[in-house]
């Protein structure tokens, strides 16, 4: 009996987080709040019922290191260096890059200066909250035209991978900033050639292999590629970044020796297909751990007037810097200036903080509360129409430019000054 109410929570669970994402385009409220509401409610009802319930909270990690993998393996396989997309590709990541380290670096000094704290703990508290996140910036832009759904997979997806990497060095060198520079590269020489071959081997196996189980065993290898490399101290995240890039822009090796070992046709089917698998099990880890995170979260930090306040401050300097950024350097933004909400990778990042480089300015509430407030911005910057100045009418007037295929290419509307 308890087995069948296990499986209709689980499905129900799945049921609910799919409704929450195909009603986005009517509420205009992303999934994410719906999900965290969910797991709030359902802990007020079993601390108001008695109701017993496991304690799942050792299983949030685990969670969470799989919804990390997919997530920057998602990132690296959205990013294909294309010529008629150089100019968006250049500022999506151009603008992520800058935001980011203005970002850390100011509230960070702030931090320091304010509460008198030690630099390394500081800033990897801080990295976390300068990170935007894929997961919901990607789902939430489907209303904006084609040229700002780019640059938002740009500029998310560049977040993802950077904020990541830049956390991961902190971490494993904050007590020598040139030594580890040095340990850094030399271990991206390592990492490069593996994700390399490991993605020319999985093209070679699938080429192959006609076994109809395949993407599993690929995503399989890559997570345990990950814990291997974790293990002998390697950036395995960047490891899956790396592997996400090769296969994305695998038509650069369509040319070599490769060509004879594998069937390009075949292979970019493939690996169409393993997005979409990668999409699924994404969604569905993302489900439950958004869920299990507002089931463990402290409901009476959230309403504490100190978390409170500290997060709306970050919340307004975050959108302030970003808005002050896109007046002078993008023209024509429009919502562009409000697409930068902060998600699962926030949270993952602080949850694998270890309690060394905790500080109590910025704890599990003050985060919640600024992924929170940062996703209201978004929903509400969503809502509120642009109004487009003539300078900006006259260019979505202009003839589309072809592009390198032959076919016409709306010009984008984005331009640095």
């Amino acid at each position: 009996m308890l087995t069948d109410y296990v499986i209709l929570g689980l499905c129900v669970v799945v049921l609910l987080s799919y409704l929450f994402d195909i009603t986005f385009k009517y509420s205009k409220i992303p999934g994410v709040v719906f999900l965290i509401a969910l797991g709030i409610v359902l802990q007020v009802i079993v601390n108001h019922t008695g109701i017993e319930i496991p304690n799942m909270r050792p299983v949030l990690p685990v969670l969470g290191t799989l919804g990390l993998v997919f997530i920057v393996m998602e990132a690296g396989l959205e990013i294909r260096f294309e010529k008629n997309k150089t100019r968006r590709l250049m500022q999506g990541v151009g603008a992520s890059v800058v935001l980011m380290v203005l970002f850390v670096s100011i509230l960070t000094f702030a931090v320091m200066r304010i509460w008198h704290l030690p630099l390394a703990a500081t800033l990897l508290n801080v990295i976390p909250l300068g990170i935007i996140s894929s997961a919901v910036a990607i789902s939430s832009s489907g209303l904006l035209s084609r040229d700002q759904r780019e640059f938002i997979t740009f500029e998310s997806s560049a977040s993802d991978i950077f904020g990541i990497l830049l956390f991961d060095f902190i971490i494993y060198h904050h007590q020598s900033l040139s030594a580890g520079i040095i340990d850094f590269a030399s271990k991206t020489l390592i990492i490069i050639p593996v994700a390399i071959i490991m993605a020319v081997a999985i093209a070679w196996l699938l080429y192959k292999m006609h076994y109809h189980v395949n993407h599993i065993a690929i995503l399989t290898a890559v997570v345990m590629a990950y814990a291997i490399a974790e293990l002998l101290h390697l950036p395995g995240l960047f490891l899956v970044v790396v592997f996400g890039l090769v296969l994305a822009n695998n038509r650069f090796a369509q040319d070599t020796f490769i060509n004879r070992l594998v069937d390009f046709n075949k292979f970019r089917n493939d690996i169409d297909s393993f997005k979409k698998i990668l999409a699924e099990l994404t969604f569905i880890v993302r489900s439950f751990f958004f869920i299990m995170f507002g089931f463990y979260v402290n409901l009476s930090g959230l309403v504490n007037v100190h978390s409170i306040t500290v997060a709306a401050a970050i919340t307004a300097f975050l959108f302030l810097l970003r808005w002050v950024f896109f007046l002078f350097f993008i023209r024509g933004s429009g919502k562009l200036v409000w697409f930068a909400p902060r998600g699962l990778i926030t949270i993952l990042l602080f949850m694998s903080l270890p309690d060394m480089f905790r500080i109590d300015v910025i704890n599990e509430e003050v985060v919640t509360l600024v992924i929170l407030m940062s996703i209201f911005v978004m929903m509400t910057g969503n809502i509120i129409p642009v109004r487009k100045k003539p300078a900006d009418a006259a260019e979505n007037t202009e003839p589309p430019a072809p592009s390198c295929d032959g076919t016409e290419e709306k010009t984008t509307v984005f331009s640095c000054r």
